[in-house]
């Protein structure tokens, strides 16, 4: 049922869904917009859009160097 449910998914969901996995199962990860636009290939609206979502979802925190770890992270 769950690959129903990712099928039915918009584009937007599968993306959020899938960086807060790759965050949950890299526990250390730090990325800045720029290395999260080259990972996954968005152009710079989507990845602002993007990140903009997984901040307020509270998935994902800036750090003051300007990177974005997990909320939980203490980095």
């Amino acid at each position: 049922m769950q690959r129903q449910e990712q099928q039915a998914a918009s584009p937007e969901t599968h993306w959020l869904l899938r960086i807060q996995a790759e965050y949950r199962e890299m526990p250390g990860l730090s990325l800045t917009r720029g290395q999260m636009q080259r990972l996954w290939g968005f152009d710079p609206a989507a990845c602002d859009e993007i990140i903009d979502a997984l901040v307020a979802a509270q998935v994902l925190r800036a750090t003051r160097s300007g990177s974005y770890v997990s909320f939980d992270s203490q980095h």
